[in-house]
């Protein structure tokens, strides 16, 4: 299958993950759905790493440790958000990970003296958080406040385990040694988050919705990764924010979340920021491995 096509089913998959997502917070809480993901994942992963011949060994456990942390307190921030807001509203924070990573490139850019500061950075982060300033304002209520802070935070997080993915694959580290390590601290956390709140009681439904978050997030997360090691950064990255219109139109009709017209325009600023950013990330490391490796699912 070309990336094209990865791309385009890992979008959509991601989305249809958000749906049962925001239909199991009824039952579940963002902790307990980390744990059943992840361990579903780390399952899947690790039969797959056992049947390729990739051992689960690493040289640089500290490294996985990192990535685990941001990664998994991103994934459930993001799964809290997603329990509160509109739908296309938290997917939408999350994919902000790219405007984030451009803000620190700029940050890093100033800590270490650099001379010049690339504008068109400064502008596209600029235009980030301006659509977030859209998008938050028609479609978040008081009551919402603290989800719609969970959602920047973990697109903001997000940025920071990609950034260590990438870490980890001038490493040498396997994509699948990546995500099972990632996997096993999110089962971590949420045995925590169970000892501590304590474990939802289960229903048919209930199982059916965990069952299905974590073969989308899954298959969702093999397929970027699959389209990231063969296809063009950018033109993934432009497909990868059709989760967005995916979320939208299932937000709409599934869950009647509103669909103001200020809100698509700070959609649309987002996306148009976030490949922006992208592109002159690219331009500015011409790092193979960074081209490689697939930015999310945290």
């Amino acid at each position: 299958m070309s990336a094209p096509l990865l791309m385009l089913g890992s979008s959509f998959l991601f989305a249809v993950m958000g749906v049962c997502v925001k239909v199991a917070s009824v039952q579940y809480g963002a902790g307990e759905m980390v744990f059943y993901r992840s361990l579903i994942g780390a399952s899947i992963v690790f039969a797959v790493s056992r049947w390729r011949g990739v051992a689960m060994a690493t040289p640089v456990p500290a490294m996985h440790f990192w990535r685990g942390a941001s990664g998994v307190v991103a994934l459930t921030l993001w799964f809290y958000s997603i329990g509160g807001l509109p739908l296309a509203t938290a997917m939408t924070l999350n994919y902000m990970s790219s405007v984030w990573m451009a803000l620190f490139l700029i940050g890093g850019g100033v800590l270490v003296g650099a001379a010049r500061v690339d504008g068109r950075l400064v502008a596209a982060v600029l235009a980030g958080f301006a659509g977030v300033a859209l998008v938050l304002r028609p479609t978040i209520e008081q009551q919402q406040l603290w989800h719609g802070l969970a959602g920047l935070l973990s697109g903001m997080l997000a940025a920071l385990a990609y950034l260590q993915v990438t870490a980890l694959g001038r490493a040498g580290e396997p994509v699948e040694r990546i995500v099972f390590y990632f996997s096993i601290g999110g089962m971590a956390m949420g045995a925590a988050w169970m000892a501590v709140q304590g474990a939802s009681a289960h229903t048919s439904r209930g199982l059916a919705l965990l069952l299905a978050i974590g073969l989308l997030a899954t298959a969702a997360q093999m397929m970027m990764t699959r389209a990231y090691r063969i296809g063009r950064t950018l033109v993934n990255a432009s497909l990868q924010y059709l989760g967005i219109v995916f979320s939208f139109v299932f937000g709409v009709v599934l869950f009647d979340d509103p669909a103001a017209l200020s809100a698509v325009a700070g959609m649309l600023l987002i996306v148009g920021a976030g490949l922006a950013a992208t592109q002159l990330r690219s331009r500015q490391h011409h790092d193979a491995t960074d081209s490689r490796l697939p930015p999310n699912d945290t």
